[in-house]
């Protein structure tokens, strides 16, 4: 079972993610990433293997400072355990980004069929697809607010899923779903948490 955390508020998003990751180890998983969004725009960061390698990764880097931000800790299925194959995954615009537990029963004909409209793919997971899938939306209806492209990407999507989405356009929020696969939302004064599990709150 991998590890989902998401945070958007007025603290600094960064440690609190990271601490959300740290209570979620047990579940076992072989990478970690992380997005945060602040005033210097969207920063990602991701690794092989433990949480702890992910802190050292970030000490010193600049622009991660931001109060909205999610995290996941990944346990390799579609795809080898590489940097390239953790998440957050995003669409060809670097816009779109997706974190995401469970499994897209139907990611092989969706990417073939986004193939086809020209979407270039950076892993070999079934995760992206959403991300990529989201933004063919948008190009097909782009008023839609992000809420309503996930809903419609949904729609399109068989299988088991608990996700968060991030839209570069909507910087200050986040965007979860789920199918079977838990989540939960923390809602607390001039802030929001989203985790895989009540430890991660």
């Amino acid at each position: 079972m991998c590890g989902i955390v998401g945070y958007a508020g007025n603290d600094r998003a960064l440690p609190i993610l990271i601490d959300g990751l740290k209570n979620l180890e047990y579940r076992g998983y072989d990478s970690a990433g992380v997005l945060i969004s602040g005033a210097k725009g969207v920063r990602v960061e991701r690794v092989v293997g433990r949480v702890s390698n992910l802190e050292k990764k970030l000490q010193g880097k600049r622009g991660f400072e931001g109060s909205v931000g999610m995290a996941h800790t990944r346990w390799a299925t579609h795809g080898g355990v590489s940097e390239r194959n953790a998440h957050p995954h995003a669409d060809c615009k670097n816009e779109i980004y997706v974190i995401h537990n469970g499994i897209i029963e139907n990611f092989k004909e969706l990417k073939q069929e986004l193939g086809e409209k020209r979407h270039a793919f950076k892993s070999e997971t079934d995760t992206e697809v959403i991300a990529h899938l989201i933004e063919q939306i948008r190009k097909e209806r782009p008023n839609l607010p992000i809420e309503e492209l996930v809903r419609q990407a949904l729609r399109k999507i068989k299988g088991t899923y608990g996700l968060v989405v991030f839209d570069a356009r909507e910087p200050e929020k986040l965007v979860a779903a789920r199918n079977f696969s838990p989540l939960m939302l923390g809602i607390g004064k001039g802030e929001s948490i989203i985790g895989a599990e009540a430890n991660a709150i």
